[in-house]
Order: structure tokens, then sequence, then C-alpha cells
């Protein structure tokens, strides 16, 4: 980690010049551009008191946020196959976030697993072919293009009685898969 390089980071998200900061830290100038350019090395004491004007603390300053990664491809879904019925996660460790898609792939003549009442909210997108949706007595067809969109206060769940494969985009909040 670039101590310097990390200081000019915090020092512009605080919007303070080197001149505001040296000041409140009582240093010169160019003692704090040196730093910045890691030219100079402060003493644990001095960055101690950089740091805390830039309002946070040594541990905090020296955390290494983990680069989260927003792109995903093949290579990173998790796929399970059962009979007749393929869950594709298509962002890993998607239990982690707020909402989980998966990609589900029934094959005729079978279905999703039942999904419990929960207070989260899921949105569908049939992909290819087409899906009846059991929404407690409830049935309702969704073709290719269509979507769903429901509250999660009913069991649910979706079964193919169609002739071919059918594919679902399938997002649920909080993740349930």
């Amino acid at each position: 980690m670039e101590i310097g390089q990390r200081i000019k980071q915090l020092r512009v998200k605080n919007n303070l010049t080197q001149e505001e900061l040296a000041s409140r830290c009582e240093l010169t100038k160019g003692f704090l551009s040196q730093i910045e350019n890691d030219l100079a090395s402060p003493s644990i004491q001095t960055l101690s008191d950089i740091v805390e004007v830039l309002g946070t603390d040594l541990s905090k300053f020296f955390q290494v946020d983990a680069v989260e990664k927003l792109v995903f491809q093949q290579d990173d879904f998790f796929v399970d196959e059962k009979e007749g019925v393929t869950t594709t996660w298509v962002i890993p460790n998607a239990q982690k976030n707020e909402m989980e898609p998966i990609i589900l792939t029934l094959a005729p003549n079978h279905t999703s697993q039942e999904i419990q009442p929960h207070e989260g909210e899921e949105f569908g997108y049939v992909i290819a072919g087409r899906v009846t949706l059991v929404n407690d007595d409830k049935e309702m067809v969704i073709k290719k293009g269509q979507t769903f969109y429901l509250k999660g206060e009913n069991h649910h769940y979706l079964k193919n009685e169609g002739s071919y494969d059918a594919c679902i985009l399938w997002i649920c909040t909080p993740p349930i898969f």
C-alpha cells in the first residue's frame, strides 16, 4: 500500500487542500506534499494525526478493501443439476447479497422447488418455453418473453407442462435458493 497515495485519496475525498490538511496537522505544506508523493515517511504519531484529521484511524487506514467483482462469466457460475431441474447461480455467493438471481431450467413435466412463504419479493422472466406459476390455489401460464412479479407471502412454484425445456431467469429477495 502506498501510504502517500492513500492520504491524498482521503484528503481529496474530504475536500481539503494540502495547505488545509498540513495546517490542521501542524505540518508544512512541503512536508505533506513529500509524504503524499512517497518521498518522505511520516512517523507513526504524525501519520496518526493525519488520519485522525481525515476522519479515520490507523486500523481503518491500513485496512485493504477487497475489490468487489462486478462482472461474472460462465466460469463463475455454480450449476446444480437434478433430474429434470437445473439451477444455475449466475452470481457466486449471492446468498450474502440482498437479491439472488438464478437461471432455472425445467424439463417437460418437472417442477421447481416449492417456495415457502417469506418476507421478500420475486421476479421472473421466461427466457424459453412456458411455465405455469402455481401461487397457492391460483395457476397462471407464463410464456416466453413474459414476466412475473410476486410477494413471497404464499406457497408457490413453477411447473413445466410443455413438450420442451423451459428456461427462467428468477430473482429473489432475500436469497432463498
